[in-house]
């Protein structure tokens, strides 16, 4: 098996840099939401809103990301990956703007939801690009690298998006993604090549997608991985809602400092990706998912217990959550590419559904978090807690099992 560093890249793609590119562009995720996350509580202040009112700005967000998806993935099954993802830029940096520009928190959440629907055509399009070019254990490789790019932005994302809140304001930080959106825009147009077979494009009837739908959602292992991938995933998007209050309100981190909290959780989950990259050279990628399931039901669960109890104040706080993100390191490459493994001639819609499904679980853990604050740490502490049981107890239920189901 080669190793990750030395991967084959099929000649219609841009090359070398193809990785690093898909990388930057699945850091839009966590650069629109993590950037901002410390201005939370100044945006609540300012705007005059409830805590309440401005996590909605992020839990619709996660709706954003998941309806988006479901348009861009089988699009891009059909025409091709290059037009809808420049289509879905152009959307994200306008949002951006008006975001920056927003009088109101009414207006601020609706162009964050509109940020979302463009932001999400990077993240579904470059799955589907990676499915197209790379078998499976290849393809979760790629993850594990892309995971690494991917991983700068939530240590760079809060640490810039508090200096700038503490030097510009909070508007400033939504000025930067504007900055960002368009250099991906500018890279995407200029250095992306299409990856989407003229031969394998499909200009099919509805009856057709209708037909893909339905291959996709009665093959149960598809469905295990998306949605335990999905729940477990949903945990981290818990605590990126909780953490801006428990961390700058509840132990009074001053909010430049915050990212750095941020950036030591966002290292543990590198890291963990990067050894399992090393892994997979000689294990395919549902063994070393059998081995790692279970870290984050774990993890949660000493989070939520350490919480209730009061045991390790800041500490019992910050360590178990840092176990629990580490552990997506493990867990997200491998589902994505199990995932996706028998769905190359839908990838699109596939990596679309997958993504959907999870951004809805994140959603819900998101809005979940916000409704029940109660001044405490323990909503997100147990929400974390619950993402991570839900997730390992649909893995073992569905995505365990043999199926027949998949192409």
């Amino acid at each position: 098996m080669r190793s990750s560093s030395t991967l084959s890249i099929p000649a219609r793609t841009a090359g070398r840099g193809l990785v690093p590119l898909l990388g930057a562009l699945t850091a839009i995720g966590p650069m629109s939401i993590d950037m901002y996350l410390p201005s939370l509580p100044t945006i609540a202040r300012e705007l005059g809103a409830s805590t309440a009112s401005v996590q909605l700005t992020l839990a619709l967000f996660f709706v954003g990301l998941a309806l988006g998806q479901l348009i861009y993935g089988p699009l891009s099954d059909r025409v091709g990956r290059k037009g809808p993802l420049i289509s879905g830029l152009v959307l994200y940096v306008a949002a951006s703007a008006g975001c920056a520009i927003a009088p109101n928190i009414t207006a601020l959440i609706a162009f964050r939801m509109l940020q979302a629907l463009g932001g999400c055509a990077a993240l579904v399009i470059s799955r589907a690009m990676v499915r197209d070019l790379y078998p499976p254990r290849e393809a979760a490789q790629v993850f594990s690298l892309m995971t690494l790019v991917m991983g700068v932005a939530p240590i760079v994302a809060p640490l810039a998006g508090g200096y700038l809140m503490a030097a510009l304001g909070w508007r400033a930080v939504f000025g930067a993604q504007v900055a960002f959106g368009l250099t991906l825009l500018a890279l995407a147009a200029l250095a992306l090549s299409e990856t989407r077979d003229a031969e394998r494009r499909r200009a099919e009837p509805a009856a057709s997608l209708s037909l893909d739908y339905r291959v996709l959602l009665s093959d149960r292992r598809f469905l295990g991985f998306a949605l335990s991938g999905g729940a477990i995933q949903a945990g981290m998007f818990a605590y990126i809602s909780g953490s801006p209050f428990v961390f700058i309100e509840l132990f009074q981190v001053p909010a430049e400092a915050f990212g750095w909290i941020f950036g030591a959780n966002a290292l543990g989950l590198i890291g963990a990706s990067q050894v399992n990259g090393l892994m997979l050279r000689t294990r395919a990628p549902e063994r070393i998912l059998r081995l790692t399931i279970l870290m984050p039901a774990l993890f949660g669960l000493s989070l939520a217990a350490l919480v209730s109890t009061k045991i390790g104040g800041f500490w019992g706080v910050a360590l178990p959550l840092f176990g629990y993100l580490a552990a997506l390191g493990f867990v997200f490459p491998n589902v994505t590419a199990a995932a996706l493994s028998e769905h190359g001639k839908r990838a699109g819609l596939a990596a679309a559904v997958m993504g959907a499904l999870q951004f809805c679980l994140a959603a819900l853990a998101g809005g979940l978090v916000g409704r029940l604050h109660d001044a405490t740490a323990l909503p997100m502490a147990g929400v974390v807690g619950g993402c991570g049981v839900l997730g390992l107890i649909l893995y073992l239920s569905l995505a365990a099992r043999p199926s027949a189901g998949g192409r």
